[in-house]
């Protein structure tokens, strides 16, 4: 392989120009999406079955509700190969350390998803699955097709996250029905954008920005906790939607 798909720009967080580190072969980047592909729906059928034990098996949803500690451990750590893979290149490109703190994340990922699933009707969880599903097929393909760059578009996106953290915090302070639909629906337009920005970062071509293809592990990531956040967005509105 050519060493100039090795560079990886530090000063712009793993993101590179297209003007200054543009890639001639096309094969490389088809590599390089199909090798993402496959580690996302790997990620997305492993964090479905954790779901379905906690859906389908009373047992395993019983322990956690008794058992709160799995719920702390899940989320502790989420967060800490989750710091991981995005702060220490070391880790996200390194075989295998990469898969294993991915794996982990899954998994664990895929526990907090199970608790938060079981607490909603099971038609409930399967409808917002149908339409994220639905969605984010949309949205990629669109990502694929349009002409349109939105990579620019990633200062304006991660303005809007901060106002949803923050309108997430007066939401709970004030609980009321009406302000989690409007949240959630906020919630899944950011994160539907968010989608299509990253889906965009790891086409590269003719976009201003694109992301590197050593860092596979970093896209599927990013893909994967778009559409993940879209789920949980779109799970609460068609929950509170439905009383």
């Amino acid at each position: 392989m050519d060493p100039e798909y090795n560079t990886f720009v530090e000063e712009e967080g793993g993101f590179q120009t297209n003007t200054a580190y543009e890639f001639s072969e096309k094969e490389v980047r088809h590599a390089f999406i199909k090798k993402v592909y496959a580690i996302l729906c790997s990620q997305l059928v492993v964090t479905i079955g954790i779901i379905c034990i906690f859906l389908f098996a009373d047992p395993v949803r019983e322990y956690t509700f008794k058992n709160t500690w799995v719920w702390w451990v899940a989320l502790a750590a989420t967060f800490i190969c989750l710091i991981a893979m995005a702060c220490c290149e070391g880790v996200r490109r390194k075989f295998p350390t990469n898969f294993i703190f991915l794996g982990i994340f899954t998994v664990c990922e895929g526990v907090l998803l199970g608790c938060a699933c079981s607490t909603f009707d099971t038609d409930v969880v399967l409808i917002a699955a149908g339409i994220t599903a639905i969605v984010a097929l949309a949205l990629t393909i669109f990502a694929f097709q349009t002409k349109i760059d939105f990579t620019m578009c990633s200062g304006l996106l991660f303005v809007l996250l901060i106002v949803l953290l923050l309108f997430g915090i007066f939401a709970i302070i004030f609980r009321n029905r009406v302000l989690d639909m409007v949240y959630a629906s906020l919630g899944a337009l950011v994160f539907a954008g968010y989608l299509v920005v990253d889906t965009q970062l790891m086409m590269g071509g003719s976009h201003k920005y694109s992301i590197s293809p050593e860092e596979y592990i970093f896209a599927a990531l990013n893909l994967y906790l778009d559409i993940i956040n879209l789920f949980l967005m779109i799970l609460l509105l068609v929950g509170r939607g439905r009383g």
